[in-house]
């Protein structure tokens, strides 16, 4: 089936947004910015592959992008059903179209879109190859060294991810040690995303005061990754291997460290989706992260407003007693302390929760400290709890108020500060190495001998949850990774299922995995 642009078509294409049809190489994009450009929706595109069309619907906030391959448009698809692409706070939505290719006419929209295809695709190639010597003769190379100085909090892959993708989109990153240096290599799909990146961020700390990048441009032009774990990553490539276990981290200063990173994994998802488009010193310091406020599209320098004349992005730190959170959009009907407690548990000590009386999709939450209500916040932002995306910001209380000796709430305010669920009550416990942003895969442990795959996958599909794949762990059967059908349901699926009782005096331990099966 062929498709062709002109005055019909908005009755042509209603039949895209219903079903998102099988895989093809036309993908349909919506929910664009209505000053999207044609520039910006083709890169959507080419970090799986060659653009091949593009058809622009501005007037519906559409888009159809055809790629060179099948495969290139399932890779595209199968990403940005995990990594939600945002440009200018609008989260945009990708899906295989039901047209098989796009023919286009000489309308004047039309007519824009594939000169700027031409353009976009001379720039990239240079009727070049790709990486080859000849790439680096063109101008900067797209893969940036990245060093991290005075490391006082660990800085992971993720970390990096999402920093380094307000520039553009990150294709690979290795992580590594060298000279006692924690060191990155960080490729673009182009060396104009690079040295955007490289002139906004060399210099900068990623918290106030510590974790100074230090960036220059690689002899490289192109890396090439064996495994996505949590050392190095491809994500144009989700189906290599990761390996049966979750890596400590190797660094001993990382290793020491008190909290592995402020920063959710997603570059899109979570925290990212608060991101105003320009920034002044009292927006940034509503950010997931104090030390490093930027752009919220990628590949848009020009959105990015420096406080300061200095250019410095650092902000004041927490203050020491701004451990408590507010929680807003909450599902009245379905919230309950105790799933508040376990949810945010995962990136921290719960103290106290209080679901406000008056206003019950509200919600109030102490932690520890302020390190780990910044951490929480930073992954949780976003998240879509009861069919309900979360809102997270500080609140002004320094502590949640039990209620008063003989004053009933109805239970809405609950007191964990003994609780034994606590997963980080022991200094330097390996569950601070293991922090990861909320994912569809969960991490099992502490199952007992006699439970089998068969019994956690009832377990876990007994509430409704699809179950879509799982494996034990080849060293260890005590442990195991079960992937569910999405992020949400796997964020239900903790809230229930961690502690639950296996028998034998084992309790199930659940947490949200690096890894995928």
């Amino acid at each position: 089936m062929s498709t062709a642009a002109n005055g019909n078509d908005s009755k042509k294409f209603k039949g895209d947004i219903r079903s998102p049809g099988l895989p093809s190489r036309v993908i349909h994009v919506r929910k664009l910015p209505s000053d999207i450009t044609e520039a910006e929706v083709i890169s959507l595109g080419l970090p799986f592959g060659t653009v091949t069309n593009l058809l622009m619907l501005k007037a519906k906030n559409q888009a159809f992008i055809e790629m060179n391959t099948e495969e290139a448009a399932q890779t595209m698809v199968s990403y940005y059903s995990s990594v939600t692409p945002v440009i200018r706070n609008h989260p945009i939505f990708v899906q295989f179209s039901n047209h098989k290719e796009l023919k286009t006419d000489n309308s004047p929209n039309q007519v824009r879109a594939q000169a700027a295809l031409q353009a976009v695709n001379a720039s990239h190639t240079g009727g070049l190859p790709m990486g080859g010597p000849e790439a680096a003769m063109m101008g900067p190379s797209p893969v940036l060294r990245v060093v991290v100085d005075n490391l006082f909090y660990p800085v992971t892959l993720d970390v990096l991810h999402q920093i380094f993708s307000k520039f553009g989109t990150v294709l690979r990153i290795i992580t590594f040690t060298k000279n006692n240096q924690f060191q990155a290599l960080l490729q673009y799909p182009d060396g104009l995303s690079a040295q955007n990146a490289k002139l906004t961020l060399d210099g900068q700390n990623i918290y106030n005061g510590c974790c100074t990048l230090r960036i220059s441009f690689s002899k490289l032009t192109s890396l090439n990754i064996k495994y996505n774990n949590d050392k190095s990553r491809d994500y144009t490539r989700p189906d290599l291997p990761t390996g049966d276990s979750q890596p400590a981290i190797e660094h001993p200063a990382m290793a020491a460290a008190f909290t592995p990173g402020l920063i959710s994994a997603s570059p899109y998802a979570g925290a990212a989706h608060a991101f105003p488009p320009t920034f002044t010193i009292q927006q940034a310091v509503s950010l997931p992260y104090p030390g490093l406020p930027v752009p919220a599209l990628p590949g848009a320098l020009a959105s990015l407003s420096l406080p300061g004349a200095a250019g410095r992005l650092g902000f004041p730190p927490l203050p020491p007693g701004n451990c408590v959170l507010l929680i807003s959009n909450l599902n009245p009907e379905r919230v309950t302390p105790h799933c508040l407690f376990i949810l945010f548990g995962v990136y921290g000590d719960v103290m106290r929760v209080k679901i406000l009386f008056n206003k019950k999709e509200n919600a109030l939450i102490q932690m520890s400290d302020s390190t780990q209500a910044q951490l929480a916040m930073s992954h949780l932002n976003g998240q879509r709890l009861h069919a309900r995306p979360l809102r997270i910001t500080l609140s002004k209380h320094t502590s949640v108020q039990l209620p008063r000796e003989g004053h009933e709430d109805q239970g809405l305010t609950k007191d964990y500060s003994n609780s034994p669920l606590h997963r980080f009550k022991k200094p330097g416990s390996k569950n601070y190495s293991n922090i990861f942003p909320p994912s569809s895969t969960l991490h099992l442990s502490n199952i007992p001998p006699s439970v089998v795959e068969d019994d956690l996958k009832l377990l876990f599909a007994s509430s409704g949850a699809k179950v879509k794949a799982f494996k034990f762990f080849q060293k260890d059967h005590k442990m195991a990774l079960i992937q569910m059908g999405s992020v949400e349901e796997a964020i239900e699926s903790l809230i229930e299922f961690h502690n639950h009782d296996l028998g034998e005096n084992h309790h199930l331990r659940v947490s949200f995995s690096k890894s995928s099966i």
